[in-house]
């Protein structure tokens, strides 16, 4: 049994954009990763390391600073940005995903 000082220490809680996005952050021996919710909206996340974003149900449309244009990403589908850059999201319905933090 998880005690609550363990479960503390294993799921960490981040809420951005006055509440309009939120995720559980987690680690396991592969790395770290978080899942979350963003409400509808358009918002600037910047990327310390690597980051692979999976969309698990809604959609996501963004441009990476590397982008001409602008792309949709639908449930079960996943793209990747670059460490120390950012990229822009536009959020049309609430839409659930997973980050994992790639290795440099």
């Amino acid at each position: 049994m998880i005690d609550d000082r363990q479960e503390e220490k294993m799921i960490k809680e981040n809420v951005y954009f006055d509440g309009n996005v939120k995720s559980l952050g987690f680690s396991q021996q592969d790395g770290e990763s978080t899942v979350g919710v963003m409400a509808p909206g358009q918002y600037t996340f910047g990327t310390g390391a690597p980051e692979r974003m999976t969309v698990v149900k809604g959609a996501l449309t963004i441009k990476r600073v590397t982008d001409a244009d602008w792309v949709t990403f639908t449930a079960g589908e996943a793209f990747e940005v670059a460490g120390n850059s950012s990229f822009d999201l536009q959020v049309e319905v609430a839409t659930a995903y997973l980050c994992e933090f790639l290795p440099a």
